[in-house]
């Protein structure tokens, strides 16, 4: 199929692109036409862990969490480079921990700032001039698959900005100040929010320009870039994409990968 492909192309130079895609296969076309950044972030201080250790460097099943993240860039075909960003006290502690002759992907290991947004903007910064894209990762999300980058990075590919996300299982209340509620929304129309988020690079570059002129603050990289005005796609994620947040949370995931060696 791939054979003939290329003996059309050569007969009809104007064969668009849609024909080719239906006869390359989906990780060669991607990565053959588009340089992809990831920026893990990392720099939180992980107080609601209750541990004197930042929640990245605690172990799931006996490896740390930060280095289950590097394991899913670096083998990912789609990953051009990644650029990690720390907590600054944590800086020399993980460049010892991330063993670059493993994470060959690695080109920086970066302080953070004092908000995650000031994180992501010291990452874009390091980010090579080839990337056309660029996917924003929470270090704290272990068990993101290489399914979910696949479609995050395509879809980008097509509407310029996504985030992953999972429709919310329960009814959410919205609560007045005084702590009655005053709305329902539908349910079906709701959302919880994950990572990655991939954006194409000058889409992100111009919504933290725009952030620091405005001092506009944000709790994620598409609510930047929102506004600009522009939509933000929504790629499905996994319930399994937890965030290690609190203590509870090293249990599910490791719950989570012990399912995955006995069920998949």
């Amino acid at each position: 199929m791939i054979v003939k492909g290329i003996i059309l192309l050569g007969v009809n130079a104007r064969m668009n692109l849609e024909i080719l895609e239906e006869i390359v296969p989906y990780k060669i076309r991607i990565s053959e036409r588009v340089f992809c950044s990831a920026v893990i972030v990392a720099g939180g201080k992980g107080t609601r862990m209750e541990s004197k250790i930042n929640k990245v460097f605690m172990e799931i099943c006996e490896k740390q969490t930060i280095l289950r993240v590097l394991d899913v860039f670096q083998e990912n075909s789609l990953i051009n480079e990644i650029i990690l960003v720390v907590n600054e006290r944590d800086k020399d502690y993980c460049e010892q921990v991330v063993d670059k002759n493993i994470y060959t992907k690695l080109k920086k290991v970066l302080s953070g700032g004092k908000r995650r947004q000031d994180s992501v903007s010291n990452g874009l910064k390091k980010v090579s001039e080839e990337a056309v894209v660029v996917l924003v990762h929470d270090g704290a999300r272990p068990l993101v698959t290489h399914d979910i980058i696949q479609r995050s990075i395509e879809e980008a590919v097509k509407y310029e900005a996504v985030t992953t996300a999972v429709p919310v299982k329960d009814t959410i209340k919205i609560s007045d100040a005084d702590g009655f509620v005053c709305e329902t929304p539908e349910r079906n129309t709701l959302w919880a929010v994950q990572t990655p988020q991939v954006f194409k690079k000058e889409l992100l570059l111009e919504a933290y320009n725009n952030a620091e002129n405005l001092n506009i603050q944000a709790t994620d990289d598409a609510m930047l870039v929102e506004r600009l005005g522009h939509k933000i796609k929504l790629v499905e994620g996994s319930y399994e994409n937890i965030k290690i947040t609190t203590p509870e949370d090293i249990a599910i995931a490791e719950a989570i990968l012990k399912y995955r060696e006995i069920g998949y």
